[in-house]
This record gives structure tokens, C-alpha cells and sequence, in this order.
């Protein structure tokens, strides 16, 4: 790339990353998984317009330490190839002086940028990255960089960061200021947690970019699929139908292809790009946690903000993928694991939490329970997964209901959602 060119578009980029500086920046938990001081390159992935250039730009600000910054997913470096890579960490010099710290935005959009985010490290240099395609990040940084890389996930807004992106005060005392989160919740139900979202724009059609940008830039072109139109169709069905166990061979069926393994690969790579986000049925043993995956989307807004869906009006199943994003944070903070549990007689609890081996929490979800049998088909999953595992804690999360009842010898509690969402893990 002709050098003239290249210092024009890395200067743009570095006034462009100052008026991140300039808007208010929410601070976000998952900042305290990123090691700024290790000498370990720090990975943050997720799916594209979570915020995670804002994430490591506010980051790297807090340091006060200088830093360099290239994004890759910009048109004008598209063509941009690993040889060429030498030529921008010179441009960067230029720009920004001897630095030792060098952001690397959506990286992975270059082919073997692996290799010089390895030469980076051996020179000593601090690295953060980004990108938006799980396994190319864990799987080549850990087959290449031999671990000397630390990832953090980055799904999009929580409730909390949410509130505090509507300055609602989460430390609620008085009944207005309750009033106040309860709102923000029937929001954040409708609205999802896209930071974008919630600025004045066209949502639905900003989600159908999204989704369209994913599904071809991410999967189709890289994959080199051939029948692009068929895999877009998937993509939309899992996006309609989710949260639900999807079978391969049913996927298969409906959509014509090849086999059941196809059908895998292309929910796979759907996880990969974080269209999707998974969990396993719980059991102790390991082969049958490898079947029967329960699939969500990462954001409520991609299950109704997109041509040829269907709008969901069913809060249940909104508020059970909140829930569930929000397991997979704290699971995350907390190195922990989420399942799903259901029994022979098809009894279901949706969350089993675990730490290692053991089972420190089953999670329940019902927007309404004021039907005394839905209550009673919810409490007695709990109590069918509470005898498999021995698990003590039992909690059913609810739109605003709040007691401790006793069932059966277990004691349950049941909490209203905006109240557990911004409980502190």
C-alpha cells in the first residue's frame, strides 16, 4: 500500500478514537479482565457493535499511557496483507512516536496477523486486540501464541450497563427510583443491549445490517460458501426460533442439505461469529453434555429487529435470554459453567450454575407466575434439579414477584428480575 495513503488513513483513525474520548463512556465490568500490565496479549472478542473498541480505548486512556491504534475493519485496508504489516507498526511510529502499547482492532480481518501479534510480543510490546470470530481467536492465538494470551468476551450492554447508559440510579431506594428500574427493564426487554440501540436510530433496520454484515463478511466469505442464500435463510430461521434445543438432523430436513453435519457446522459457525450464544444440557457425564445444545441469541433485539421475523411477544422467552447473557458474564468472571437441566420425565429447569464439578445455584425463569400452574410447573423443575444435583440454592426469577416459599423440604427464592439483574455477583 503506497505509504502516502497509509499515514492518511492510520491519522484519521487516531481522530476518529478521540471522539470516543469525548462522549461518556460507561464503565464496564469486564474492564477488570483485561491486564494492561501483563506482558500477555490481551484478546477482547465478541460479537461486532458490543462496544469493545470503546471497551479497550476507554481502558487504555485510564492507563495514561500512550498507545498506537490501527483498525483493520475499515474499506480502505481491505485489501491489506500480512507482508504489508511491517509498513503499518512503521506508520504507527510515525504517528503516534516510540510507543509500547499498540491496539490492533479487528484484526483478524488480516490473514496471518497472528504471526505479528507474536513478533509484537517478542519484542516486549504491549498488545490489545479485537475481533469478532471466537474460534479464529482462541483457536489460532492459542495454537500459535502457545498462551501467552488472556481473552476476555465482551457480550453487549447488561441491565446494569444499560441503566447507567439511561443514568438510572441502580442503588435504588425510594419507591420512584424502584419505579425507575422497573421501567428500564421493560425497556431493556424491547430495546436489547446494542449500545447503539439506544441512540435515535432505525432499529430494525440497523439490526438487519448487522445481521447481514455478520452472515456475509464474517461466515460466507470467509467460509467460502457457495450457497450463501440457503445459509442466510438458517441464519434467520435459528434467529426466529430461538431460545430453543436445535437438532441438526431436523435442521437438515427442513432446509434440504447434504447431512446433519452440515447442518452442525453452519450452527457452529453462527456460535463462532456470536449471532449465537450456547449451553449444554447438565450431566455428570461428559458425552452427554456434548448433545442436545440449547441455543440463544446474544441480544433480545435479533429476535424481532429483522425483515421476515416475527415479532416475539412472549416476555418469557426474552426475559430467559437475559437472564442467560447474563450467567454467561458472570460465569465468566467467575470462571464458572451453564447448563441447562431436564429430566427423564422431561421435567426442565433452565439454569444449572456450576464451579467445577459442583453445583452452586438452579435458575428458573417465568415473567409471570400468577397461574398456579405455571408456578407450579416452574417450582417443580426446580425440584427435580435439585435432587439430581444436591443443589440447596433454588431461585426463580420473575418479572416483579418477591418471596421465599418452601417446597417439597427446599427452600426457593423467588426474585423479581430488575432486583437480580443488578445484584452485584
Amino acid at each position: 500500500m503506497d505509504q502516502e495513503r497509509l499515514r492518511q488513513i492510520v491519522a484519521e483513525q487516531r481522530d476518529e478514537a478521540k471522539t470516543i474520548a469525548s462522549r461518556t463512556i460507561i464503565n464496564r465490568r469486564e474492564e477488570r479482565l483485561v491486564d494492561l500490565e501483563s506482558s500477555l496479549a490481551q484478546v477482547v472478542i465478541g460479537v461486532r457493535r458490543s462496544g469493545k473498541s470503546t471497551l479497550c480505548h476507554s481502558l487504555l486512556r485510564k492507563s495514561a499511557e500512550p498507545y498506537a491504534y490501527v483498525n483493520f475493519d475499515d474499506e480502505r485496508l481491505a485489501t491489506l496483507e500480512m507482508s504489508e504489516l511491517n509498513e503499518v507498526l512503521e506508520t504507527l511510529y510515525v504517528i503516534y512516536g516510540n510507543v509500547r502499547c499498540i491496539f490492533l482492532d479487528e484484526v483478524q480481518n488480516i490473514d496471518g496477523w497472528h504471526l505479528f501479534v507474536n513478533r509484537l510480543l517478542r519484542l516486549g510490546m504491549r498488545v490489545v486486540v479485537t475481533g469478532s470470530n471466537a474460534k479464529l481467536l482462541s483457536g489460532e492465538l492459542a495454537t500459535h501464541l502457545t498462551g501467552r494470551y488472556i481473552p476476555t468476551e465482551l457480550l453487549p450492554f447488561s441491565f446494569s450497563d444499560f441503566c447507567a447508559a439511561k443514568k438510572v440510579n441502580t442503588d435504588a431506594i425510594t419507591t420512584s427510583e424502584i419505579a425507575a428500574i422497573r421501567v428500564a427493564l421493560d425497556d431493556y426487554l424491547a430495546i436489547g443491549g446494542m449500545p447503539e440501540l439506544l441512540q435515535p436510530i432505525d432499529r430494525r433496520r440497523y439490526i438487519a445490517n448487522l445481521v447481514e454484515s455478520i452472515v456475509e463478511r464474517d461466515i460466507v466469505r470467509r467460509k467460502r460458501l457457495r450457497n450463501a442464500s440457503t445459509f442466510a435463510a438458517i441464519a434467520n430461521h435459528l434467529l426466529n426460533i430461538v431460545p430453543c434445543i436445535v437438532s441438526p438432523t431436523e435442521l437438515a430436513k427442513t432446509f434440504g442439505l447434504s447431512s446433519h453435519h452440515t447442518a452442525a457446522n453452519y450452527i457452529g459457525w453462527l456460535r463462532e461469529a456470536w449471532l449465537l450464544v450456547g449451553i449444554r444440557r447438565y450431566s455428570t457425564k461428559s458425552k452427554l453434555r456434548q448433545r442436545d445444545e440449547k441455543l440463544y441469541p446474544v441480544d433480545v433485539a435479533l429476535m424481532d429487529k429483522r425483515p421476515d421475523a416475527f415479532a416475539r411477544e412472549n416476555l418469557g422467552w426474552r426475559l430467559e435470554v437475559i437472564v442467560c447473557l447474563e450467567l454467561k458474564r458472570r460465569a465468566s468472571e467467575q470462571t464458572g459453567d451453564i447448563y441447562y437441566y431436564r429430566s427423564a420425565t422431561n421435567l426442565e429447569c433452565d439454569f444449572v450454575v456450576c464451579h467445577g464439578a459442583k453445583v452452586v445455584e438452579l435458575i428458573q425463569v417465568s415473567y409471570d407466575i400468577s397461574n398456579p400452574k405455571t408456578r407450579q410447573r416452574e417450582i417443580n423443575g426446580l425440584i427435580a434439579a435439585a435432587k439430581e444435583t444436591s443443589c440447596t440454592k433454588l431461585t426463580l426469577i420473575t418479572a416483579a414477584e418477591r418471596q421465599t416459599v418452601e417446597a417439597k423440604n427446599r427452600t426457593i427464592e423467588i426474585v423479581p428480575a430488575y432486583r437480580w439483574l443488578i445484584r452485584k455477583p
